[in-house]
């Protein structure tokens, strides 16, 4: 996985070798860093530090600008943490996968575990606007909505097999989900109703998702490539 910090920088976990790199904006020069435990989900934090989630440990990390990383446990263990994102009150938030549910570390790394209410409901991509989080239920085809502090709202979609899996605000209070199973990406708006799907053929298999500052949809596929979307509207 990877995310992009203010400075242009791009991080990038490695799970497979248990690191994670930092490639420059403007050079391309690469720094690897040792976390010591397979790295998943990252996200760079609103001070530019950098959180991921280490599925093996069963924790959330931060790494330092020096290399120092610290490990914060999840409180019930095997939660299996995958997605993480600054929210949009100054925390970061990440989706525990096996545990159905949404978690919340501060700057002072206490961990809030907030349940949700379908415990099949795998929650996997997350990723916040300047109001909401939202995030995708794989297990149960449904996109979540929650702004901190209010009550949690769920969208069920048509397919519900559709297998959601990673999302991104669109920046006009919607948001855009890839629906893995069904090959396609639809657009929910603000009130969670699907606007638009759009198919990007068998075998595609759609997993990530990002907006460009341009409003273009880019979208990564399990068949190796790089799907984009251009909505009305968009440069």
């Amino acid at each position: 996985m990877l995310a992009l910090a203010p400075d242009g920088a791009v991080w990038v976990t490695r799970g497979g070798d248990h690191r994670i790199d930092r490639i420059d904006g403007r050079d391309g020069t690469r720094r690897s860093f040792p976390v010591g435990t397979g790295p998943y989900g990252i996200a760079v934090g609103s001070g530019g530090e950098v959180w991921f989630t280490a599925i093996g440990a069963d924790a959330i990390g931060r790494l330092a600008a020096d290399g120092t990383v610290a490990l914060t446990p999840v409180p019930g263990g095997s939660g299996m943490p995958a997605m993480i994102t600054a929210g949009p009150d100054g925390a970061m938030w990440f989706t525990l996968n096996r545990g159905a549910a949404l978690g919340r570390i501060d700057a002072a790394g206490e961990v809030t575990v907030h349940p949700l209410p379908d415990p099949g409901c795998g929650p996997v991509g997350i990723a916040s606007d300047a109001t909401a989080l939202w995030f995708t239920e794989i297990g149960a085809g449904r996109v979540g909505r929650l702004v901190p502090g209010e009550a949690l709202q769920e969208f069920d979609l048509p397919d519900r097999a559709a297998r959601p899996h990673a999302v991104a605000p669109d920046g006009t209070g919607g948001c855009w989900v890839t629906l893995w199973a069904a090959g396609s990406l639809a657009h929910l708006d603000e009130h969670g109703a699907v606007t638009a799907v759009h198919d990007l053929g068998a075998g595609s298999e759609p997993h990530g998702v990002a907006v460009a500052p341009d409003g273009a949809v880019l979208v990564a596929l399990e068949s190796g490539a790089i799907s984009t979307l251009r909505p009305p509207g968009s440069a």
